[in-house]
């Protein structure tokens, strides 16, 4: 049987998007990773760390593969080029000759305008949003045009998807971008809204990803954090994310779909540069054993994600496949 054939198994994809977040070394002079207790990561990767040396492992709930997001360019990584190559399965650096970021530039946004997987799993006729809510002033600046779309909230608007409002998190619809709504409640002119205990907060955020076929978070803080490069800040933000991943772990445990983490570029697992890394990042599937096992081999490149999600979603379509060997992987 195939295992991602849509008409076995009715699955849904969640992709928690942890921006600026690669493997690094085993440094905890650098890496906040190798300082972090992070064992709800730890257990759901049969003991293993978020670190390159781990991967490729696979633990009784989740597997770990490392992604090249360097895309045979030269250069680090930036998030407008990643985001986009993760969200079309394009190389986006090489199409428009180079990494490129913060924010989208025109090539880019025609790119991402042309088809990404939200217009994609719209287009086949499936369901799609954004778990992230926005303030009322991004919303305010968006429109006077004195801040751009990142990739993510473009594709979700190319896609015709309504980004999430104040009026959604305070329903319980959407969480504030740390989760919790604690960062949102500090900032001075945010509307009130609830605060979530760090594990209460990823079980809803499970709750709330199965309300679609394809459900998306992005997670920024993770960058911001490396390039202030701060080790005892870095520290918590790993802790506070762990937290946040044992409720949702728990919450996801034991059920048909996929759950995707990956990120667009190194920066937060090595402090001793405030710029972005040329390291390897993440790709954790949290989900059946069996789909893991299926799956992880052909997840190598972060444009590889885009067919990968696609035939979960739907069944086994055109593949944008390399021709190379997959990458076996090893048990802990």
């Amino acid at each position: 049987m195939v295992l991602v054939d849509s008409q076995a198994v009715k699955r849904r994809v969640f992709v928690l998007f942890l921006d600026g977040v690669g493997l690094g070394v085993a440094d905890p002079e650098r890496n906040p990773f190798s300082v972090a207790r992070t064992r709800h990561i730890r257990e759901a990767l049969g003991g293993q760390p978020l670190l390159q040396a781990s991967a490729p492992c696979v633990g009784p709930q989740a597997t770990l593969v490392s992604i090249d997001a360097c895309l045979e360019m030269p250069g680090d990584p930036q998030s407008a080029s990643g985001q986009a190559a993760l969200l079309t399965g394009r190389n986006v650096p090489q199409e428009i000759g180079g990494h490129y970021g913060p924010k989208p530039n025109p090539p880019i946004a025609g790119i991402l305008r042309e088809g990404n997987l939200f217009t994609e799993v719209v287009r086949r006729g499936g369901t799609a949003g954004l778990l992230n809510a926005y303030p009322p002033r991004y919303f305010e600046m968006i429109e006077s045009g004195r801040r751009l779309y990142s990739s993510i909230p473009l594709a979700l608007d190319a896609a015709g998807l309504p980004l999430r409002t104040a009026t959604d998190i305070q329903e319980g619809v959407a969480l504030s971008a740390d989760f919790t709504g604690k960062g949102w409640s500090e900032q001075p002119g945010f509307p009130p809204v609830p605060i979530y205990a760090r594990a209460e907060s990823g079980g809803k955020m499970a709750d709330l990803a199965r309300q679609f076929d394809l459900s998306w978070f992005d997670f920024w803080p993770s960058d911001v954090a490396g390039h202030r490069s701060k080790m005892a800040q870095a520290v918590e933000l790993v802790e506070h994310l762990d937290e946040v991943l044992g409720g949702f772990l728990e919450a996801w445990r034991d059920g048909p779909d996929l759950a995707l983490i990956t990120s667009d570029h190194g920066n937060l697992e090595d402090l001793s540069d405030r710029g972005h890394t040329r390291n390897p990042v993440p790709g954790i599937l949290i989900g059946p054993a069996d789909l893991r096992a299926e799956l992880a081999p052909r997840l190598r490149r972060l444009t590889d994600f885009y067919d990968v999600i696609l035939d979960v979603l739907f069944g086994n379509g055109p593949s944008r496949h390399h021709g190379d060997e997959p990458v076996p992987v090893r048990p802990p």
